[in-house]
């Protein structure tokens, strides 16, 4: 059996919400209640639901973008919240993440070249020319062409552009990538392209996955594991082929009845 990479223990995530008829009042909202999770390294954990269960809250909690109230997320048996300064800018490197909107995460103002080279800068890996010469070869291992690199986001496509991210988080050689509904923006057609060129990816440079993702459909032909969330809970995990055959959950059942051409059990 694969050894942990990633692990989350009784993570809690609290927002507060302004309440009452003028915005007084507030309400404590639980984005994350005890929530654990185990990433194996070389697979994919997807982890699953709809909009404001939580996911998304998790996915930045594991990768410290965003604080939690408490519990602990480790990497490789390092605990990530008692790391600071180098040590945790040197352990970041190895946990990137492929946003939702190909749009809206990739500066429009900066050059292909430079969004998936900023990483390689940022960690000073690399003179410029050997900087550049990693940024080509990322780009063609996406299915795009060294010369990409001088043009703009705006001069692609949606498929394209979630290869320009995914280079972009490729490029630092990362162990584990957080994949946030990765291809929820796209074409059912280029869904599939995408898909397939992550799991390509996977094999080639040994990464594991965290996919989170309100669609069975796609976790299905992805992971391995997966959680299921609903408001801020883990409601239902363990492998995709047996819950997605046998659900213990209404919840779990209900998200599967929502594939297109799947009968409702």
């Amino acid at each position: 059996m694969s050894d942990i990479i990633l692990q989350a223990n009784h993570l809690v995530k609290t927002y507060t919400q302004r309440s009452g008829r003028f915005g007084f009042g507030s309400t404590k909202i639980k984005a994350l209640d005890d929530v654990g999770i185990a990433l194996r390294a070389g697979s994919t954990l997807a982890v699953v639901g709809e909009s404001g269960s939580g996911k998304s809250t998790l996915a930045r909690c594991l990768l410290q973008l965003h604080p939690f109230d408490s519990g602990e997320v480790l990497f490789q048996g390092q605990d990530l919240a008692k790391l600071s300064g180098h040590a945790l800018r040197d352990v970041r490197k190895h946990l990137q993440m492929v946003f939702q909107d190909p749009f809206a995460s990739l500066n429009p103002r900066m050059r292909v070249g430079e969004i998936v080279g900023e990483g390689l800068l940022i960690h000073g890996l690399g003179c410029v020319a050997e900087q550049k010469e990693k940024v080509q070869q990322m780009l063609e291992r996406v299915g795009l062409e060294a010369a990409d690199a001088e043009k703009y986001p705006h001069q692609f496509s949606g498929g394209q552009r979630q290869r320009i991210g995914i280079a972009r988080a490729l490029v630092l050689s990362p162990k584990v990538v957080v994949c946030d509904e990765p291809v929820s923006a796209l074409d059912v057609s280029v869904q599939a392209q995408i898909l397939l060129l992550l799991k390509e990816l996977q094999q080639e440079m040994n990464l594991s996955y965290i996919f989170i993702s309100h669609d069975l459909r796609v976790v299905r032909h992805i992971a391995d594991e997966m959680v299921v969330m609903n408001q801020g809970k883990i409601v239902e995990q363990g492998k995709v082929v047996d819950i997605y055959n046998a659900p213990q959950q209404p919840y779990t059942q209900q998200l599967l009845n929502a594939i297109p051409g799947r009968k409702a059990a």
